[in-house]
Order: C-alpha cells, then structure tokens, then sequence
C-alpha cells in the first residue's frame, strides 16, 4: 500500500477528530523553534493537520500560517484550544501549491514532510524563506520501554497494519540529504516526556494513524480494538503509559 493511499484517510472527519488524543509535543520543541525563528517572525506549518505545533507556536510569532490539504483537520483544529488565535491563519492546500504569504522567518513540518513532493515542496519553501531562515522537521515517537505488555500490542498492531515500505523521518531526510535536496545544519534530541492516557483515548489515537484507522481497517476494525483491549486487559492495565520521544532536524533546502 502506498503512501498517497494512506494519506486519504487524512481528510476523513472521523479520522480528524480522533487527532486529539494524540500526545502533544514536548515543551522543549517550542523551545528549539523558538530560537530558530527570526525576522519577520512568521512561519508557515506545512501539513499542519489540526495544528498541533502551529497552534503553540502563535506563542512566538508574530503569525502563523497553518497549510493543510485536508479541510477536515483544519475544521478540527479550529475547534481545539488557540485553534481561533487571531495569530493563526488557516490555509487549504497542499504544500506543493497551496496558498502561502511568504517570507516566513521559519518553516515547519511536524513529520509530515514524508507525505510532501520533495522535488516541488523544496525549491518553494527555499524561495519562501527570509534570509537567515531554515526549514525545521519535528518528529516524535511513542515509547513503551519496560510496559509488560508492549511485545503483544506490538504483535496485534504489525498483524492489521498494511504493508508499506513507510520510511521513518529520520531515514526520509537522510534520503534527501544524500540526493543532495537538503542540507541538515543541526539536529537536538529532547528529553523523554512521560505521557498517560485512557484505554479508550489510546485506541482513538491509533485510529487517528496512517495505518490503523478505521478507513483502513474497513471491516477489521472492530477486531483490531477487541484484540488490543483483550490485551490491555489480561495485563490489567487501565491506563496506557509511554514516553514521547524525538527532537528536530533543521537546515536549508539546496
């Protein structure tokens, strides 16, 4: 299954909804992007979904604009808290050609950047950046290290999740680097964030995934949460508990 095939289930409402009980990005991030921003102190968010970075970067900007292609995430976000900042600016679009006023003193993409045409995106965030400006990739991960029961939700999950050669972003700016599309200036981990949600609220996050919503899943959806919550159960557990790790990677398009 392709990746253009696994992003459609992003303009499903249903699927948007369920972005909320994804975790949220360290602290620490802002922090980082706080000081990558420079003049005029505007940045564009490209594939900001329901604006889980653009809505906390109003914090430290003069304006941000929040570009996404699918209006359901933007109907979503707009609803969520900051989602109505007079600072955040909505856009509908793609970030091969969706509406932009640049210059933008940063540009962001919050792992998103892997479901991007990096031929087009680059050279038009390159034309879009202020002097001095970079391109910042946000990416984060959701570790289980010592859950008991982590080997068997992992085995339910690897058995209903597509087949896709899906690159981490890690390996996908590699890739670009090496294509000489990208130049990556710098790169700074953040500490583990400890996180904790409802069992319900942990099912609905894996249903707002690529790969395991129910757009994906059709039919099989009603297994795969039984399966999971079988699991949880037998282990006792009532609320799920994993650290969100990552950092983010900046430079310059080439």
């Amino acid at each position: 299954m392709t990746d253009l095939k696994l992003g459609e289930a992003f303009a499903d409402r249903e699927v948007a909804s369920l972005y909320r009980y994804r975790a949220p990005y360290p602290a620490r991030i802002f922090e980082i992007l706080a000081r990558l921003l420079v003049e005029p102190r505007t940045i564009l968010d490209a594939g900001a979904g329901t604006g889980s970075l653009a809505r906390e970067l109003v914090e430290i900007a003069a304006r941000v604009d929040a570009l996404d292609p699918s209006p359901a995430m933007i109907d979503e976000g707009r609803r969520l808290p900051r989602g109505n900042d007079p600072r955040l600016r909505w856009l509908i679009g793609r970030a091969e050609d969706g509406p932009t006023d640049p210059p933008y003193g940063l540009i962001t993409c919050g792992a998103s950047i892997h479901w991007m045409d990096p031929l087009v995106t680059l050279p038009r965030f390159r034309a879009m950046l202020a002097p001095g400006a970079r391109l910042a990739i946000v990416d984060t991960e959701n570790v289980h290290p010592s859950a008991p029961y982590r080997k068997e939700v992992l085995e339910v999950i690897r058995r209903y999740e597509p087949l896709t050669d899906h690159k981490s972003t890690r390996d996908f700016l590699d890739d670009l680097v090496a294509r000489g599309l990208l130049v990556i200036e710098g790169r700074e981990a953040v500490p583990p964030m400890p996180f904790e949600q409802s069992i319900d609220e942990y099912l609905g996050f894996l249903g707002s995934t690529s790969t395991l919503n129910w757009a994906i899943l059709g039919d099989r959806a009603s297994a795969f949460e039984q399966e999971l919550r079988g699991v949880l159960s037998h282990h006792g557990t009532e609320r799920v508990r994993y650290d969100v790790v990552g950092g983010v990677a900046w430079g310059r398009p080439a």
